[in-house]
């Protein structure tokens, strides 16, 4: 099977690659990552709906705080890759993709959807 990535651009204009999966997949290993919620809305094509971080990924969906938002809002896809054990490095990639408006766990409300520009599978 193909390499499954996506490459997201932050406002710094770090480029982050993030291996894709679909909704569902449980099968992570225990590292700390960064992640992200995605819609395909068109074939390979996805636009963002949830953007965040963990200290271990193998955990982090099972109840997660926002998982009725992630599903209303169609997520189809989880993009995700190990990250530093550092707090501080995960949140600061974290941010840098939510200035671009993606939507974070810091925003409330029931009815959020990323505003990030759709990107492409590689």
């Amino acid at each position: 099977m193909a390499e499954r990535t996506i490459m997201w651009e932050g406002a710094s204009g770090t480029e982050y690659k993030y291996w894709t999966y679909d909704i569902g997949y449980n099968n992570f290993d225990p590292v700390p990552a960064n992640y992200t919620f995605a819609k395909e809305t068109k074939p390979k094509t996805h636009s963002p709906i949830y953007i965040g971080e963990t200290e271990d990924i193998s955990e982090r969906f099972d109840y997660h705080h926002k998982i009725d938002c992630i599903k209303r809002n169609g997520a189809t896809h989880i993009h995700a890759h190990k990250s530093s054990d550092n707090k501080n490095v995960r949140v600061a990639e974290e941010q840098d993709l939510c200035v671009l408006g993606i939507l974070t766990k810091n925003n409330g409300g029931d009815n959020e959807v990323g505003l990030y520009p759709n990107r492409n599978m590689a």
